[in-house]
């Protein structure tokens, strides 16, 4: 047993405690063992990466739901990894060589790789170091990094079960292509941000100068590449052009007009340029009409060779010659203002050029269709559940999804190319010799793999699969996922339909998806607006366990949590309250005293907080189970410093400092009894100032992260006396507020009378009476049946109730006459809204008895307070005209 320390300070222990837990081994997962399983798999960060809030949050969340379901009896394995992250790895690096005067070119695939595996062991290890701060108790033995070799050999064996199955191709197409990135990027990391744009309607000359065909066009620049200008085959406007040819204005390549359903007769002029080679939808339109392809945009956003005065010249910059040259020849007609929709590249911000390149894809027709199976079947449940519509969206509308990129760290691409014969090989292990000619001049292709394209085999690949290992028999498929809403399409789509596909279940139970963690004004945090906020700071200011109830309380499935300073203060005050609650119990305790809870020696407010308790502990768990978390921390929040701190501590001190010994030990009983559970509801969502208490409370075995979880039971249930402290506080309560709002000093004793002619009330004041005397700070309470009002006394009604104040000489009765007539104006309102409610037969016939009765019950109630008040105002004016 430990002696707790008199001030709070998180610093002392959090470090301790965490290493304590590694070092014993409580986050290690049994596989063999017999019980339950409970798994989640950590959404991998980028292992150079630093830890930001919404990891903060992400790890709180998973961190909780692995400690209740360890406390609940579960063998629970929550297993840990990183990503590779190639495209900001890889970029990370070029800056470090670019700084040395050097490009990746200049070094060669080889030193570069050297250069970035250098990189990731030097910063790879920082990441792990943040999570621990934070206090999660993941099972760091099995951590998984995407490029570990057995990770990597199921990417690569995958690879070639697809590319037999028909299902991995390659091609050109068009393609998401970013300029700074230098790669292909996948539909799925584009951001399409509505902009203020331009749309530049152009003249297209007729080669035998009959007129001119008049497009309209955001990108002028593409002009260059146009093959065709198409119209729709039903528009009337057009039958007699189609078959004809125009002269490419800037170009002067002759193309031909042609007829194509794709074109909407409604938009713009009804006539569209067609530009195979950078816009997916002219993509297939030219392959109907086997108009070939033209590239005139370079990887760079540079216009390509053949094309001057333009080439060379970036995009935008071309652009803005071209419609002054335009403008010039007279071809420019006019140009309109318009908002719409740009991609850009979701990891640099660029704006994607729509680009014709070579390609690795994946046919995701048949592939597509385990993540909609999944969903429908109800192996999969999305929490919230409106995330459902979203994600059967996405599968409707799905492409075929281009896993390769033009970089070189990452999952090499297992594709060999045969110099002698050209034979294609694809295989999970490098080919010695060419099997169609037996040529040994192989040269592997040079892309790499999609990051996603690893990330989606996490569930099973860090498990084992496809091996029948002890972990994936006992741990798979997982329980649940938390991640948050915004890569639901980039990585939890892809996970649902490879895991239907490889292994025939859906890898996860549940999705929870956790909002964004904003500033407290609502904004995204942003290096740009300079209001991100380090975890690391937060915790070493405030402690870990103030930050996790902060990113918790307040936090809904799916929505956007705002954070603020005056949170964590807040969160921390919560610890503090608890930790001084807890100090002032031990100061009373004897280590060897017996911790009995005698039943028959139960007082009233004894088997109130036990009940109370009791129906606290239900619902956490109901709200855990239905992943409301933020609901239960609120639920074990309003307990511990409102019914236990400030009101059952206080009822009882009474005994504590009495003579009674059986009293005060049985008193002190039911305290260590109610701590003890307070601190294992509290313990998944502060891990370590519950750690900390436990080890102080005389007689706990164990640590408490092994403590089992508290459900509640009928062992205290005492709903009678659950409702008469209600009753007590309410009345205490109502007095403290009637000697604030009347300027009474606190340290001056009143008189109260009650008056009530209900037997279960009076008999409850009755044993309460020496209670509320300490707590309403009065110096006699006197009980009384149901009479005149007290003369000289404000007045407080309540439901079988009145509660008289005498305070002469200390009272303004002109402001009590205000003061009741509002009470009167709030109670003549209620009656108003219960008898229409109650005289709508909409209500009465619809809603359950039970319901209707209670309205009844209400307004009864505020009928018969009427009355009262009306007597205590006539009062009161007296009283203020005497």
């Amino acid at each position: 047993m430990t002696q707790l320390e008199k001030t709070y300070d998180p610093k002392s222990f959090e470090d301790r405690i965490y290493a304590a837990w590694e070092a014993d081994g409580d986050f290690v997962a049994d596989a063999q063992s017999e019980k339950p399983a409970y798994t989640i798999v950590m959404p991998p960060p980028n292992v150079t990466g630093q830890l930001h809030m919404g990891h903060a949050l992400v790890s709180t969340l998973q961190d909780i739901l692995i400690r209740w379901k360890r406390m609940s009896g579960y063998e629970v394995l929550w297993l840990p990894g990183t990503d590779h992250a190639s495209i900001s790895t890889e970029a990370k690096v070029k800056d470090k060589l670019a700084a040395q005067g050097l490009t990746k070119q200049d070094v060669g695939r080889e030193r570069f790789l050297e250069e970035a595996w250098d990189w990731t062991r030097e910063y790879g290890g920082t990441i792990r170091k943040q999570l621990r701060k934070m206090g999660v108790s993941c099972d760091w033995s099995r951590e998984r990094f995407t490029m570990d070799e057995g990770l990597s050999h199921v990417v690569f064996l995958v690879f070639e079960a697809l590319y037999k199955e028909g299902k991995i191709y390659r091609g050109d197409r068009i393609v998401n292509w970013c300029p700074d990135c230098g790669t292909a990027i996948s539909d799925a990391e584009v951001d399409h941000i509505e902009e203020e744009g331009h749309l530049w309607y152009i003249r297209y000359p007729f080669t035998d100068g009959s007129g001119s065909m008049m497009i309209a066009t955001t990108r002028p620049e593409t002009l260059l590449g146009d093959l065709a200008v198409a119209v729709n085959p039903e528009d009337e406007r057009f039958k007699d052009v189609v078959g004809k040819t125009l002269t490419l204005p800037l170009v002067g390549r002759e193309i031909p007009v042609i007829a194509d359903a794709y074109v909407d007769m409604e938009y713009g002029t009804g006539c569209v340029k067609i530009t195979p080679s950078h816009d997916p939808n002219d993509f297939e339109v030219g392959a109907r009409h086997d108009l070939g392809q033209c590239v005139v945009i370079n990887n760079d956003a540079t216009i390509a060779e053949g094309y001057a005065p333009y080439s060379g010249l970036d995009r935008y910059e071309a652009r803005k010659r071209m419609v002054k040259d335009l403008e010039e020849q007279g071809l420019l007609d006019h140009v309109e203002t318009l908002s719409h929709a740009v991609g850009h590249c979701s990891r640099s911000g660029t704006v994607i050029e729509p680009l014709l390149s070579k390609q690795w894809f994946v046919a995701m027709d048949e592939y597509i269709k385990g993540a909609k199976e999944a969903l429908e079947s109800g192996a999969l449940k999305l929490v919230p559940e409106r995330f459902s519509k979203i994600y059967m969206n996405w599968i409707d509308n799905i492409h075929d999804w281009t896993i390769s990129r033009q970089l070189w760290w990452g999952h090499r691409i297992p594709v060999w190319y045969c110099h002698d014969c050209g034979e294609v090989i694809v295989s999970e292990h490098e080919p010695q010799a060419c099997p169609k000619c037996g040529s040994h001049h192989l040269h592997q292709d040079p892309d790499t793999l999609d990051t996603w394209f690893s990330s989606a085999l996490w569930p099973f690949s860090t498990l084992g699969w496809p091996e029948e290992t002890e972990d994936m028999q006992k741990f798979y498929p997982t329980d649940v996922l938390v991640t948050g809403y915004d890569i639901i399409f980039f990585w939890v789509i892809r996970m649902v339909f490879s895991a239907m596909h490889f292994t025939g279940q859906s890898p996860f139970h549940h999705v929870y998806f956790n909002g964004l963690v904003r500033d407290e004004l609502g904004r995204k945090m942003s290096k740009s607006l300079g209001n991100g906020v380090d975890p690391l700071d937060v915790i070493d200011q405030y402690g870990a366990d103030a930050l996790r109830y902060t990113l918790v309380t307040g936090n809904s499935p799916g929505n956007d949590t705002r954070f603020s300073e005056k949170r964590v203060e807040a969160s921390r005050n919560f610890a503090n309250k608890l930790w001084n609650a807890t100090r002032f119990v031990l100061l009373h305790v004897d280590p060897e005293m017996d911790q009995t809870i005698r039943e028959d020696s139960l007082q009233m407010e004894d088997r109130w907080i036990l009940s109370a308790l009791n129906t606290v502990e239900q619902n956490v768990n109901r709200n855990l189970d239905a992943f409301e978390i933020g609901l239960a921390a609120r639920e074990i929040y309003d307990f511990t410093w409102f019914s236990f701190c400030d009101w059952y501590i206080e009822m009882v001190k009474e005994r504590l400092y009495g003579d009674d010994e059986e009293a005060k030990r049985n008193a002190l009983a039911v305290l260590l009894h109610v701590i003890r559970a307070i601190v294992r509801l509290l313990h998944p969502i502060m891990p370590f100032i519950t750690e900390e208490i436990w080890a102080a409370i005389p007689k706990t075995e164990g640590k408490i992260i092994h403590a089992p979880y508290p459900t509640g039971d009928d062992t205290y249930r005492y709903p009678d006396d659950e409702a008469a402290i209600t009753m007590v506080i309410g009345a205490i309560t109502a007095i403290r507020n009637e000697r604030q709002s009347r300027d009474v000093a606190p340290g001056r004793l009143i008189r109260v009378i009650f008056q009530t002619d209900d037997a279960t009330v009076k008999a409850t004041l009755e044993t309460m009476q020496s209670r509320i005397m300490t707590l309403a700070r009065a110096e006699a309470v006197t009980i009384e049946p149901m009479g005149d009002a007290v003369e000289d006394a404000a007045t407080i009604v309540q439901e079988q109730l009145k509660i008289y104040l005498p305070l002469k000489g200390l009272v303004d009765f002109a402001a009590e006459v205000e003061k009741l007539s509002r009470e009167k104006e709030r109670v003549e309102g209620e009656i108003a809204r219960l008898s229409k409610k109650l005289s709508n037969e909409g209500f009465t016939f619809k809603a359950p008895a039970a319901v209707v009765d209670k309205e009844r019950e209400k307004l009864a109630g505020y009928q018969g307070m009427l009355p009262d008040l009306e007597k205590a105002i006539a009062e009161a004016q007296r009283l203020a005209e005497a």
